[in-house]
């Protein structure tokens, strides 16, 4: 989808207790370092300013939206736009404010149940398959929910003196003055990312709502001019990686998600990459070859999935009574574009697809690696497609949780789903980056999703 903006939301570094052993001391004290380091008068106008339009463009996401269309809930695991505009809102609420604000009060004492999502720490939730059913608050009350914490937050931020220490307003936590700044820091930083997360899925959670309307209404006008790809330049081609121990991992400085650390070693055999996703052109092949008829294709749970549900091909495909075969998009329903790339399949889709074609999905390792030292052998790793790998969702060696209930962002849900890796049209430009790591069952379409191909050898 066009407009820039999870997955299941993923934790990052976060600064540890007091309890911490001597070597994670030493590391703290070096990231409260580099904080306090960058933190002066212009980077903290440059904070506020980001926030501000970060915050921004979740209400842009949103502009082309009716209030009736904000309130509705596609399926069970999408959530309506007033509720991601709400849980947003939320985690600044109770991870940031509550924390960090002198007399603090909620902005509605009921709004941490409704718009907690997982965190059992927290307290009580609404349950996630009835949010649609939350008619109140209404959009207005929700848009005003936001806008107060908005104020409040940057209030917060504006509170950081000019050489890096905290007021009392910043230190209203406790403690010492310099890892209350810390903790501050990282929180907003996750708060932020957090938020960039569920841009995307009000994105794709927007598009299934509008697919399932009669109407097929577009979420936005065609452009004038959408460019379409040269075929002539889109020959797949195959790229040859040698055996050896790679290393894959968040490294260097930046933020990145709990979940793409330790940066670790792997050994990965000889393989080969395909240096662009499957096309629609590709894969309509695989359904006109009897792909989804073919039980030697699939996977049994898949199979079974399949038949439960008397899938034919992928999700907003439509074909009409003369065989012309479409696409809904954001755009509303349009002429499948054959060299575009394939995109809304599930694992077990790109699993039976990979099979037929004679090849295989990458591991997230040589995945990781390839996008790495292609270094433009390869198109199409990020904002396209996220792009299924054959890994199953797991902590890499030495994963430590966050304590507390921010810890519960990502590392309890290391199981029954898959890695994606790269990052889709939905995903925030600024969003995307080698190691990060998204998840999903094997069911999920919903999602901007891809097929990149490995072979041995």
């Amino acid at each position: 989808m066009s407009p820039p903006s999870t997955a299941m939301p993923t934790s990052p570094h976060l600064i540890a207790d007091s309890q911490s052993d001597p070597a994670t001391s030493a590391v703290i004290d070096a990231v409260i370092d580099a904080a306090l380091h960058q933190l002066n008068h212009r980077s903290r106008e440059k904070l506020g300013d980001r926030y501000r339009r970060l915050r921004r463009q979740s209400l842009v996401i949103a502009e082309p939206l009716s209030p009736e269309d904000c309130c509705v809930q596609a399926m069970p695991d999408a959530s309506p736009v007033k509720w991601h505009l709400a849980h947003t809102t939320w985690f600044f609420e109770t991870f940031l404010l509550e924390r960090f604000e002198s007399g603090f009060k909620p902005f509605h004492p009921q709004f941490r149940m409704l718009f907690n999502s997982y965190y059992e720490g927290v307290g009580e939730r609404f349950p996630r398959p009835q949010r649609g059913m939350l008619t109140r608050p209404a959009l207005a009350e929700v848009l005003a929910y936001r806008e107060q914490v908005d104020q409040r937050m940057l209030l917060l931020i504006d509170a950081l003196d000019a050489n890096g220490a905290s007021t009392s307003a910043v230190a209203a936590g406790g403690g010492d003055a310099q890892p209350q700044l810390a903790q501050f820091l990282s929180l907003l930083e996750l708060g932020m990312q957090h938020e960039q997360q569920h841009q995307e899925l009000m994105l794709t959670d927007i598009k299934m709502l509008l697919s399932l309307n009669p109407l097929q209404p577009a979420y936005q006008p065609l452009p004038e001019s959408v460019p379409l790809d040269d075929p002539a330049e889109l020959a797949l081609q195959w790229h040859r990686i040698e055996a050896g121990v790679v290393e894959i991992g968040h490294a260097g400085p930046g933020f990145c998600f709990d979940n793409e650390t330790p940066r670790h070693r792997q050994f990965v055999e000889a393989y080969q990459c395909a240096s662009r996703l499957v096309n629609n052109a590709e894969y309509l092949d695989f359904i006109q070859a009897g792909g989804y008829q073919d039980p030697s294709l699939w996977l049994a749970e898949g199979w079974d999935w399949k038949e439960q549900l008397a899938l034919r091909h992928p999700l907003y495909w439509r074909r009409d009574a003369q065989g012309q075969w479409s696409e809904f998009t954001e755009y509303g329903v349009q002429a499948l574009q054959p060299h575009r790339a394939a995109v809304h399949l599930s694992y077990y889709e790109a699993d039976a697809y990979a099979r037929w074609a004679g090849a295989r999905l990458l591991t997230e390792a040589e995945w990781e690696h390839a996008a790495a030292h292609l270094q433009g052998g390869g198109r199409e790793f990020f904002g396209v497609a996220w792009q299924w790998t054959s890994s199953s969702y797991a902590p890499y060696p030495g994963f430590v949780a966050a304590a507390g209930a921010v810890g519960e962002y990502n590392g309890k849900f290391m199981v029954n789903q898959y890695v994606l890796r790269g990052s889709s049209s939905a995903t925030p430009l600024n969003h995307a980056r080698l190691s990060y790591r998204n998840f999903f069952p094997a069911t999920a379409r919903w999602q901007v999703s891809g097929i990149r191909l490995a072979r041995q050898g």
